[in-house]
């Protein structure tokens, strides 16, 4: 789905919430939700609004490393009225290492889910890619922690919201031990996530449209249709594996699932 021609004027307000939507950030200042300036350009005008910010971000010198996946919850997908999940750009300094400290400030509202994350060890450029091939271009997987965050005044977001605000992406961190896909049920894989000793968030892989790979697929297929396919050495986050937690100075995180260990996140 490649955007259609824009003619000057539209051209003129795809800048403009691009340019509303990069000030926020900048300023940690959200903004009142765009999604009636867009509503007569739909999904194809809210990723063009996307693509101009990861444009920008890109002639700033900063890297693509990989896609997230959002609203792969069906109850999400259904409060936001949509059919289908919506994807964002991760950046190289959106990564964490592991255990790492987040700067109090430097998201403006954050979430944390707890989520598997993909590494590709093929490109997937062909149309269409059967959930076989998805499978074997998975080089590993590992634990991961999205901190999903909001440009978007109080989280009153919708789906054209989300996806011209890079799907609500903030910053994200994985583990450290790779796991091979053979041998692996994520679809039956528990996730718990802690902040400090307490549980507070629960869920397994099939909450994840099924099963993670369900959504790596569908990733795969909507990247070849807006022309930009996964490539080998990508990283993917799938989608949360349970409720988001909302997040303040001084939690600690971990998210544990079954099957690929632990990754800790903390918030200074």
């Amino acid at each position: 789905m490649r955007s259609p021609p824009w003619n000057v004027d539209q051209t003129r307000l795809l800048q403009a919430l691009s340019d509303e939507l990069h000030n926020a950030a900048l300023t940690s200042l959200p903004i009142a939700p765009i999604r009636e300036s867009l509503a007569g350009l739909g999904e194809a005008g809210a990723y063009a609004v996307q693509t101009l910010n990861t444009e920008r971000a890109l002639a700033a010198g900063r890297r693509i490393v990989g896609r997230k996946i959002g609203l792969t919850s069906l109850v999400v997908q259904q409060q936001l009225g949509v059919d289908q999940p919506d994807f964002g750009a991760l950046l190289d300094d959106m990564a964490l290492y592991d255990g790492e400290q987040i700067a109090a400030g430097r998201l403006i509202q954050p979430k944390v889910e707890g989520e598997v994350a993909f590494v590709m060890g093929r490109n997937l450029d062909m149309p269409h890619a059967s959930p076989a091939e998805v499978i074997r271009a998975v080089e590993f997987v590992l634990p991961a922690i999205e901190i999903v965050d909001s440009r978007i005044a109080n989280w009153g977001i919708k789906f054209l919201d989300t996806v011209a605000d890079n799907a609500s992406s903030g910053l994200f961190v994985v583990g450290n031990q790779p796991t091979s896909l053979k041998g692996l049920d994520l679809r039956a894989c528990s996730m718990v996530m802690l902040r400090g000793e307490q549980e507070v968030s629960r869920g397994e892989g099939a909450a994840c449209l099924g099963h993670p790979v369900n959504a790596l697929v569908w990733l795969a297929r909507k990247m070849v249709s807006m022309g930009s396919p996964l490539r080998a050495g990508d990283l993917v986050m799938s989608g949360a594996l349970g409720p988001m937690v909302a997040a303040s100075p001084g939690d600690q995180f971990e998210v544990r699932i079954s099957g690929l260990g632990s990754v800790r996140i903390g918030f200074a």
